[in-house]
């Protein structure tokens, strides 16, 4: 499957670009994708653990499998007021 994942905030600085495409197979799930992106863009590595994943536009744990349409979106924390 291909997933054009979209990078917002310091993940989207990290990385220099505001999409990334990763091509996961079959039964890839949120954890997986979280490698291979890292994989795909070392300077990602730093925000890795922390960094959130939206698939359809809900917040998603490591567990969750991906299919072919789903948009995929990874943004850090943030804080503030």
């Amino acid at each position: 499957m291909k997933f054009d994942v979209q990078l917002f905030a310091a993940a989207r600085e990290a990385a220099g670009d505001a999409v990334v495409s990763l091509n996961l197979p079959d039964t890839a799930d949120v954890a997986e994708l979280r490698r291979e992106l890292t994989a795909a863009v070392p300077a990602l590595a730093p925000l890795a653990a922390s960094l959130l994943v939206a698939v359809n536009n809900q917040y998603a744990n490591d567990d969750v499998s991906l299919k072919d349409c789903d948009e995929v979106a990874c943004f850090p924390p943030v804080s503030g007021g």
